[in-house]
């Protein structure tokens, strides 16, 4: 059985919620093109020719982690 400990149902419902309105905010963003960046900063490697394109994001996969990082420290911060 699951035991609860540490948040009350006030506080996961909270929680929840938080994350339904960052998934909005997210959704709305790369739905206006807010994210056309992803993949064309320097140091992303695009390799095309006629046949294979091959993209590999690594400095857009980096600030995406870090803004994941803070997003969830904030978020332990305020509810752990």
């Amino acid at each position: 059985m699951w035991h609860n400990e540490g948040m009350n149902n006030h506080q996961i419902g909270l929680l929840v919620i938080l994350f339904g309105l960052i998934l909005i905010l997210g959704g709305a963003l790369i739905w206006t093109g807010a994210f056309s960046w992803f993949g064309r900063l320097p140091g992303d490697i695009r390799i095309e020719s006629e046949n294979v394109r091959v993209y590999i994001p690594i400095t857009s996969m980096i600030v995406i982690s870090l803004a994941l990082s803070l997003l969830l420290g904030i978020i332990n911060r305020l509810f752990g």
